[in-house]
């Protein structure tokens, strides 16, 4: 009977730690904690990206350790990933690259020709056809670069660090692609 009464109670924990350890915003169920290419990260924040009361994806930023210094999280050689769920069907391909250059033309206050050849290598990750519930992992790792996956596959590579500032600097710049996702990117 103990061992019963022991083991309901070890599966009851078990459960709620699972629980704990996720949590669901906007429909996707956001871990705690992932690895990527070797890497151990814990989630710094997450938030939806909206344009015009519409939740296009939700974002998750994850980092070695957490931070609330998006300029920190930016010029960080550590690894860092941000995660990209897409939750609306009106996001294509087309609007997905042209929201991709409209970030990069703010993210360095319009002085993007240091990094075009990298923005156009990064754009082609964006090609294929995008629907609902599409996952891009966009990673900085350290020694490969930025790191593109759709759906697990991955798209590509970029090893330029000035362009991985660039590029994290669209969503945690000074004039990033959604304040409110900012905020939640950094945890507030």
């Amino acid at each position: 009977m103990k061992n019963k009464v022991f083991s309901m109670i070890m599966v009851l924990f078990i459960g709620l730690t699972s629980v704990q350890a996720q949590k669901t915003v906007s429909g996707v169920k956001v871990s705690d904690k992932v690895s990527f290419q070797g890497e151990n990260l814990v989630l710094n924040g997450t938030g939806i990206r909206e344009k015009m009361w519409l939740d296009l994806y939700v974002g998750a930023l994850y980092l070695p350790a957490k931070s609330s210094s998006a300029s920190a999280i930016v010029n960080s050689k550590d690894a860092g990933l941000i995660k990209l769920t897409i939750v609306s069907g009106m996001i294509t391909s087309d609007k997905m690259i042209s929201a991709v250059n409209e970030g990069f033309e703010a993210s360095t206050n319009g002085n993007v020709t240091p990094i075009k050849a990298e923005i156009t290598k990064f754009i082609s990750f964006f090609k294929d056809k995008i629907t609902k519930g599409d996952v891009f992992d966009i990673a900085y790792v350290p020694g490969s670069g930025v790191v593109v996956s759709k759906n697990g596959t991955k798209k590509g590579s970029i090893d330029n660090f000035e362009f991985k500032k660039a590029l994290f600097g669209i969503w945690l710049g000074n004039n990033p692609a959604d304040e409110d996702l900012k905020d939640g990117l950094l945890g507030k």
